[in-house]
């Protein structure tokens, strides 16, 4: 968990451009911007920098400092937090974090007809023939947590030819507008930071994803 004053230097080095590209530096510098002394300023540095929030470069005209990827999703969360704040909107609950490839397995269970039938029938949409799937940012873990406490609707499972398929739980959730929702088999193989996510639509075509690519699931209380 990072300290209050080392997201304000964060932040800091965010405003200076230091999430676009490097920016030159010097605890002198760092330290009249915080208003705090040079000395100070420098152990925040490191300190970020211990944590591989920040990458720094030494050169013969000055120290360069660079936000990295795991200091970015701390500021994005930052950002989503203050965004539930100040603006109007029915969201409850925001997850974030990145596409990454599943097990393949999605297109083939969501597209047997008696899952489909229940996904249509409890959830209002047809889903996409596959799933998405996301691994959270570690911001948005206690938030999937908080998410148990809601009401899930209940797929049920069933044997089809001597086979048995099993029971699954789904929450409904927005991604940029189209109807979706977070599902979990009964017997779920994942771990606690990735979700799997059916929607109405090809998310990977239609919003042009790719593996990395930062995404946001919005779930409503109602």
């Amino acid at each position: 968990m990072i300290s209050n004053d080392d997201l304000m230097t964060l932040k800091k080095i965010a405003l200076m451009g230091g999430l676009k590209s490097q920016v030159c530096l010097s605890s002198q510098a760092m330290g009249e911007r915080l208003e705090i002394s040079p000395q100070t300023a420098s152990r925040r540095l490191i300190s970020l920098e211990k944590e591989k929030l920040i990458s720094r470069t030494i050169r013969p005209d000055g120290q360069y400092i660079r936000i990295n990827e795991s200091g970015e999703k701390i500021l994005s969360g930052e950002y989503f937090d203050y965004c539930r704040v100040f603006e109007k909107t029915d969201v409850s609950y925001l997850l974030r974090g990145e596409v990454i490839s599943g097990l393949g397995e999605g297109r083939y269970y969501v597209s047997i007809p008696h899952y489909m039938k229940q996904f249509r029938d409890k959830l209002g949409f047809e889903p996409f023939p596959g799933t998405l799937n996301l691994r959270l940012d570690p911001v948005s873990l206690e938030t999937r947590k908080e998410l148990e406490k809601l009401e899930w609707v209940e797929i049920e499972g069933f044997v089809d030819n001597d086979r048995t398929f099993g029971s699954a739980k789904c929450l409904p959730c927005r991604i940029e507008g189209s109807a979706s929702a977070i599902i979990v088999p009964g017997r779920t193989h994942y771990p606690d930071d990735i979700i799997e996510l059916l929607c109405e639509h090809g998310l990977r075509s239609k919003l042009g994803l790719k593996d990395g690519d930062r995404i946001k699931v919005e779930i409503t209380n109602d």
